[in-house]
């Protein structure tokens, strides 16, 4: 959520943040929202004027009530103020629940360093690692090499559950479990407190960490007849846990690893790319978060952004890194990279995103920072999100990229040791 104070003093900074996303409902909310916000104050000033009035009245008639006089016309006019000012105040709450409504919507400010672009066919290519491997034999899918294995089953899964969801079997659930526990160590070796994060969170927790919160409706399973929904995303859960906390300097910075199952509707995709374990309903990831201070947020993002490739790099998977442009960013996004995974289509999709999300999240969960304890807080703390894994879309790459010609698939070295030292599915 963006400070007022910026909004009431410098409201064209927010404007043109606004017109790089290419956001023009935002806009016209944006205008909106300076409306009702000078409406509350001025509201906000006649109800203070009402209670000074009637101090004033009420003191009146205790003066005149000494001194013996007439004060029928006193009372009945400081009987009418609080009539007056319970509509005023009703109007104020009015306009708070419209600005509110407006605030929630308005997404982070870019980054000077954010390429300017209407989608995501305008973000840009930062850097390559490795190369496509060399089949001298027609690739197939992960799709069709693990069913060929007989390592997923999305046929009974669609009888259980629905489209987009999957059985893993033998050897598969190995590989899976392996990702998980190769990142964690990794990131253990890094500082990263590991945590096993609920898989719900209420809606005061969701709201405070999602960009647009009007949105989540449609892109998050609830729980029927509970304030509760399934997490996206470990950063959730993780994000929130601070809720109202101050922190103190000396505490900062936080690296947190959340291992966890993800569950997303995935609403609003129709027409991209959803072959086998790409776009899912429920998954695993590892993810990495980091509550930091506002001047470290930036060397974070480059941090995170390093620990994610030297992964992908001790794999031997070949990807790219791409950055994303103000029309494809997300709305919490101050800035933020994907990595994109080579697949055996010879095209680059998405297999994780990492975050500066700024003040952005902790503005609406108030989480502060100040010197030491007992002192005042001096602002908010910087939120950054990274997935170190997705285990599905990771597989996805090793499995098309290690693939043999007579349907096996290499397993990388480095993770034949949490597989009891299988070198290969089938």
């Amino acid at each position: 959520m963006l400070d007022v104070r910026l909004i009431r003093e410098h409201p064209d900074v927010v404007r043109d943040n606004l017109k790089k996303r290419g956001d023009l409902e935002k806009i016209r909310m944006f205008e909106d929202l300076i409306t009702y916000d000078k409406e509350w104050r001025k509201l906000l000033t006649k109800v203070n004027e009402l209670r000074h009035k009637r101090r004033l009245v009420t003191t009146e008639v205790a003066r005149l009530k000494k001194k013996r006089e007439d004060v029928t016309e006193k009372i009945e006019e400081a009987q009418e103020i609080p009539t007056e000012i319970k509509k005023l105040e009703e109007e104020v709450k009015e306009c708070e629940r419209k600005i509110k409504h407006i605030l929630l919507r308005l997404p982070n400010l870019l980054h000077a360093s954010v390429p300017l672009g209407k989608d995501e066919s305008e973000n840009v290519v930062v850097r390559v690692w490795g190369r496509p491997p060399e089949f001298d034999f027609e690739p197939k899918s992960h799709l069709e090499l693990l069913q060929n294995l007989g390592m997923i089953d999305v046929e009974s899964a669609a009888k259980v559950t629905g489209n987009a969801f999957y059985y893993l079997k033998g050897h598969a659930v190995l590989l899976d479990l392996a990702l998980q526990r190769f990142t964690i160590d990794f990131l253990m070796k890094k500082g990263f407190q590991i945590f096993e994060p609920p898989l719900m969170v209420n809606r005061k927790s969701y709201e405070g960490m999602i960009g647009d919160p009007f949105d989540f409706a449609e892109a998050s399973y609830k729980i029927e007849g509970e304030d509760l929904y399934l997490i996206p995303t470990a950063e959730y859960p993780l994000g929130s846990m601070f809720t109202d906390k101050v922190f103190n300097k000396a505490d900062l910075p936080l690296r947190l690893c959340g291992v966890s199952a993800c569950f997303r509707r995935e609403v609003g995709t129709h027409g991209k790319y959803s072959k086998g374990l790409f776009r899912v309903h429920h998954f695993n990831k590892i993810e990495q978060f980091v509550y930091c201070l506002p001047e470290e947020s930036w060397q974070f993002l480059e941090e995170l952004q390093r620990n994610s490739e030297k992964l992908y790099q001790e794999l031997r998977l070949h990807y790219r890194v791409v950055g994303i442009c103000s029309g494809d960013l997300s709305a919490k996004a101050a800035k933020a990279y994907d990595i994109e995974i080579w697949m055996a289509d010879g095209k680059f999709r998405e297999s994780g995103s990492n975050s500066n999300c700024t003040d952005y999240q902790t503005r609406r969960l108030n989480i502060k920072y100040r010197e030491k304890e007992g002192q005042r807080p001096i602002g908010f703390v910087h939120t950054l999100n990274n997935t170190a894994l997705a285990t599905s879309r990771t597989m996805i790459a090793i499995v098309e990229q290690f693939q043999q010609e007579d349907g096996s698939v290499m397993i990388p070295k480095v993770l034949r040791p949490f597989m009891g030292g299988i070198e290969k599915l089938g």
